[in-house]
């Protein structure tokens, strides 16, 4: 394929901006592929550290919280060095292509475990999470990035973001259903050999399917003189970008919830629950959460995207009490996990939406098309922030309670799971519900700023 020819962009304000279906499709397995490894992490990974490296629940707590510092960081120089990139393939695409390898290298060392002392582990687990997390943001960033690159208008931006989420469900389920059964078949009852083999095959396929993609996506949207954005322009245009501040504030706090959720159900369905194979149960069904997302296009119709926000989040809220009364009850918890499921997918799936109209409001008010930055910041930076808090209050609310890998838990280390799993899951949640609100104030100016900005870049 040639891809001078096939990449080509549209003039500024063109409305060739049809989005077929194998793009859409393409866009959506960027996400899937990003997945196969980034799920095993965002799950996992606390559990790995504890429990087979052996870190205690305190270091891996810290190291969880000190790489995602490193990517406060990375982010910013991941969204610049996007701003500033004039390649043949476009600004964001071609992250795809140089980023692939080292990011499947990097999950497969994560989950290596070489045998060293103590001190070595929590050195070797701590440096190669933050080389992790540098080119997890790295190719992250993009896909949120190229959205509004592929398409100037909001409600395709919806529709092409359902794709992705569906494509990211699709991943997470799929992670989630066979990373324990398969760590056991693989590993023979060493559960090191099991998740080497595991993540080897899992970041090939990785690597393969985002190079497919980025052979099948698209830059078409070109603003305004197509100038390359420093990044002194680049934080000019968070100058009183409101809209911009609610919307990552409310991913921050939504990551910090979900990742935290995600990292202590190990625990609680295997301590609490006594049962492992719950964990592969609830996190399969998780992928009840496609059905959310689904419907987002549709109640987006009726429906502001900023109540649509607050409404998932509010579920989330209402499904994580069912679980909590329900106790030891399994069905209970089923209902309540799948009220849950269904808030958190579309609490997950809005701010990827509306981030483009948050980059528009840059431009419209202060002249400058920050997206690299501006999504960069909005999108993988609130992921990696969020899961490295999360990870950070899990492992130390856990070790205050006393909580000892590989052993019967007493009633006080219980107790810390299950504040972990649900209070800390339930307010989080909660508070995220208020910049949810406080978006619709800007959502309501989204047309006007569409009208305008079709003019500055004729």
């Amino acid at each position: 394929m040639d891809d001078k020819t096939s990449s080509k962009s549209y003039p500024a304000g063109s409305n060739k901006e049809k989005v077929g279906v194998l793009e859409r499709f393409s866009y959506a397995n960027l996400d899937f592929a990003g997945q196969l490894i980034a799920t095993v992490v965002n799950s996992y990974l606390m559990y790995f550290f504890t429990d087979v490296a052996v870190l205690s629940a305190a270091a891996t707590g810290t190291i969880l919280l000190v790489a995602r510092v490193v990517d406060a960081i990375g982010a910013p120089v991941w969204g610049t060095l996007i701003d500033i990139t004039r390649s043949k393939y476009g600004k964001a695409r071609p992250y795809f292509l140089w980023l692939a390898i080292p990011y499947a290298a990097s999950g497969v060392l994560l989950f290596w475990a070489p045998d060293l002392s103590m001190n070595g582990k929590i050195w070797y687990c701590a440096i190669v999470y933050m080389i992790y997390g540098v080119l997890y943001l790295g190719i992250n960033a993009p896909i949120t990035t190229i959205l509004p690159l592929i398409t100037s208008h909001p409600k395709e931006r919806v529709v092409l973001n359902s794709w992705r989420m569906v494509g990211s469900q699709a991943g997470v389920f799929i992670v989630n259903s066979l990373t324990l059964p398969l760590v056991a078949v693989f590993g023979g009852g060493n559960n090191i050999k099991g998740f080497r083999i595991f993540i080897v095959i899992f970041a090939i396929l990785n690597c393969l399917l985002a190079l497919y993609s980025f052979g099948h996506v698209r830059e078409r949207v070109v603003t305004q003189d197509n100038q390359r954005v420093t990044l002194s322009k680049s934080i000019r245009a968070m100058n009183k970008n409101w809209p911009w501040f609610i919307l990552v504030a409310g991913n921050f706090l939504f990551w910090v919830a979900q990742q935290g959720r995600a990292q202590s159900m190990v625990y609680y369905f295997t301590y609490y629950f006594h049962s492992k194979a719950l964990v592969t149960f609830f996190n399969s069904i998780s992928i009840i959460q496609v059905i959310g997302i689904i419907a987002i296009p549709f109640l987006n119709k009726f429906m502001s995207k900023s109540k649509i926000w607050a409404a998932g989040f509010a579920f989330a809220v209402i499904g994580q009490f069912i679980i909590m009364f329900s106790g030891l009850n399994v069905v209970g918890t089923v209902i309540g996990w799948i009220i849950a499921n269904l808030g958190s997918g579309v609490a997950c799936s809005m701010p990827f939406a509306m981030l483009g109209s948050s980059v528009d409001y840059g431009e419209w008010k202060n002249g400058i098309n920050a997206t690299g930055l501006l999504t960069t910041v909005g999108s993988a930076f609130c992921m990696s922030m969020g899961s490295g808090f999360a990870g950070a209050i899990t492992g130390h609310v856990m070790s205050a309670f006393g909580y000892v890998a590989n052993h019967s838990q007493t009633a006080q280390a219980l107790t810390g799971i299950k504040l972990s799993f649900n209070w800390v899951t339930i307010v989080i949640y909660a508070v995220a519900i208020i910049p949810a609100l406080m978006y619709q104030k800007y959502e309501n100016m989204e047309d006007q700023i569409t009208a305008d900005l079709s003019k500055t870049r004729q």
